[in-house]
């Protein structure tokens, strides 16, 4: 109760102030006042106190508008603002709808220009994100507005600029909190490069593009990882893309300073750190002429170096199409934004880092798992073909050659020749697939690729294997290595829980946004007991295995924010389903 019974004593204060310079100017003009300022200053904090906890910009503007009217009586009431690189203003919201206004008077008052105010209209700048946003506009047709009553309406617009820059705080707030608790969701830091860019989007308002670029190991060069385009909800094109620095380039951006630029009749022109041209040049990649994925050129561009205390991890550009729209207030929010988000981004490249030895070291010791597997297979096969060698050349030499029955030889010496070449194609695909950038992945050929080292010691152990994939499935964007390594282990296990006769079954579909691959066996199926352990990192049942197969799996789905889920039975098998978001598909 304290509280609250303080708070209304800071509000009506703080109330009181703005109302004080009207007070003294209607003292000194000797002007006479619609109502009382009691009655007003009751009418503000009402306001301020009905809408404290408002979000929603366009109703605060709304409800300014009807207290207006009502307070001083008048017949009309709008907001108008100025887009960028337009010279008249546009009505967002009046009251009533029928209204006419003036653009031409409403931009020029906006940018600073005088005006001729009519005397049944009064006027008053609203500010948002550090400079001046829109008017409130207030019009009556049965008298004139006296000086006080234009006072009064400013304090009014004083009021709705002080809460606008509270809901723009708390807004700040939210969104840090967003990117805070994807830092300990322990993101991937892909994931993490575009959570950053949604939200820089929300706070600045950019309408070109904004690029997250990040340094090598050597700090020689910086890579645009993450890029979000204004224009469009996919991916930016220019995600790969390579930018050399150079060694002034680099010591401009271990200052840590922001800078930004205009260009200016073609020029880039610089109003914040010190003199970068080589910086603004080595950033502006993008097109100047227009084309679809950008129908204007930027105009406006902020890049801000991300430092930690090892020095430059890289940078965040972010860019506008007309000059002038991003200023001091962007490149302060972002100076403040930053910095823990650097630590962040360093610290998930760094786990990144270990994960991928990690993947790496699995996948060696599975294609070491898959050399002893095929072994079997390749010794029955070259077994095969020595004895029909050896009795063609005896027959040869002992005079016996019979032309029928050596082209029978031959076709089956052909046939098991022809599957050490498929056992060993196909590992050495998977042995040599060790590139981390993501790719379009194709299950269907990655499928095919693995069944073509496991075919033969699935007939061999009399396993029937029903495969339906379609040719035809979306592809996947992801590491193509991943993907092969994901297949290959539930194969792998499906084979080794299998007994003569059982069936493996192998489906892949495209549902809603993902590709679903679904690996069914009728083995041995899994203890209750090990079933909510056998993804976890180092379980295993198996006597020379090292627990990390299924774990790995598990990790490289979440990577593409994908489902995993394992169902079994004992002595019945086993079902796994994966679902991966197939291109374009990720919310």
């Amino acid at each position: 109760m304290a509280d609250r019974a303080d708070r209304i004593a800071s509000d009506i204060f703080s109330l009181g102030l703005i109302l004080l310079v009207s007070r003294i100017r209607k003292k000194a003009s000797g002007g006479l006042s619609d109502v009382r300022d009691s009655e007003f200053l009751t009418e503000l904090w009402r306001f301020r106190e009905k809408l404290r906890s408002s979000r929603d910009i366009g109703k605060l503007i709304k409800s300014a508008i009807k207290l207006a009217r009502l307070h001083f009586d008048a017949e009309e009431g709008c907001l108008a603002t100025v887009a960028p690189g337009q010279y008249l203003a546009e009505i967002e919201w009046s009251q009533p709808n029928t209204a006419e206004w003036d653009p031409d008077l409403l931009g020029g008052f906006l940018r600073g220009q005088k005006v001729k105010v009519p005397k049944d209209t009064m006027l008053a700048r609203i500010r948002r994100r550090g400079r001046m946003w829109g008017v409130l506009v207030l019009r009556r047709e049965s008298q004139d507005f006296f000086w006080d009553s234009r006072q009064d309406f400013s304090a009014l617009a004083d009021v709705v600029n002080e809460m606008i820059d509270s809901i723009e705080q708390q807004r700040i707030s939210e969104v840090r909190l967003q990117v805070d608790q994807k830092v300990l969701e322990q993101v991937k830091p892909k994931h993490l490069f575009y959570k950053l860019l949604h939200a820089i989007k929300s706070l600045t308002d950019y309408d070109h593009s904004a690029a997250l670029l990040m340094c090598d190991k050597d700090g020689g060069s910086m890579e645009v990882v993450a890029e979000q385009v204004a224009f469009q909800k996919r991916k930016g094109e220019n995600v790969g893309l390579t930018l050399p620095l150079d060694r002034g380039t680099r010591k401009l951006l271990k200052s840590g300073l922001p800078f930004g630029f205009d260009r200016q009749d073609g020029a880039w022109e610089q109003w914040a750190g010190v003199e970068a041209s080589a910086l603004v040049e080595l950033l502006d990649y993008n097109p100047i002429m227009a084309t679809d994925r950008f129908p204007a050129a930027e105009h406006s561009m902020i890049c801000v170096p991300l430092v930690t205390k090892d020095g430059l991890i890289g940078a965040l550009k972010v860019a506008s199409i007309y000059a002038g729209t991003l200023r001091e207030y962007e490149t302060d929010l972002l100076s403040q934004f930053l910095p823990q988000a650097s630590v962040a981004l360093q610290n998930l490249k760094r786990t990144e880092s270990l994960e991928n030895q990690v993947i790496a070291a699995e996948r060696k010791y599975a294609m070491a798992e898959l050399a002893r597997g095929v072994a079997h297979d390749v010794n029955n096969a070259l077994g095969a073909v020595l004895p029909l060698v050896q009795q063609m050349q005896t027959d040869f030499e002992d005079g016996f050659f019979d032309a029928t029955e050596t082209k029978e030889d031959l076709e089956e010496i052909e046939k098991s020749l022809l599957v050490c070449k498929r056992i060993f194609n196909g590992m050495l695909h998977f042995a040599r697939n060790e590139t981390r950038n993501a790719s379009d992945v194709s299950l269907a050929q990655v499928i095919e690729s693995a069944l073509s080292i496991f075919r033969q010691s699935l007939e061999r152990h009399k396993v029937q294997v029903i495969v339906t994939v379609p040719a035809d499935l979306p592809m996947i964007e992801a590491v193509q290595a991943d993907i092969e390594q994901l297949v290959l282990n539930l194969i792998g296990n499906a084979r080794d829980a299998m007994e003569p006769d059982d069936d493996l079954r192998i489906v892949a579909s495209a549902e809603d946004r993902f590709v679903v691959l679904e690996v069914t066996d009728t083995g041995c199926g899994i203890p209750p007991d090990h079933l909510a352990k056998i993804q976890e990192p180092f379980f295993t049942t198996k006597a020379d295995g090292n627990g990390l197969g299924l774990a790995i799996c598990r990790s490289i789905v979440a990577q593409l924010r994908g489902q995993f889920k394992i169902e079994s039975d004992l002595g019945q098998g086993t079902h796994v389903t994966v679902k991966l978001p197939f291109r374009n598909g990720i919310s």
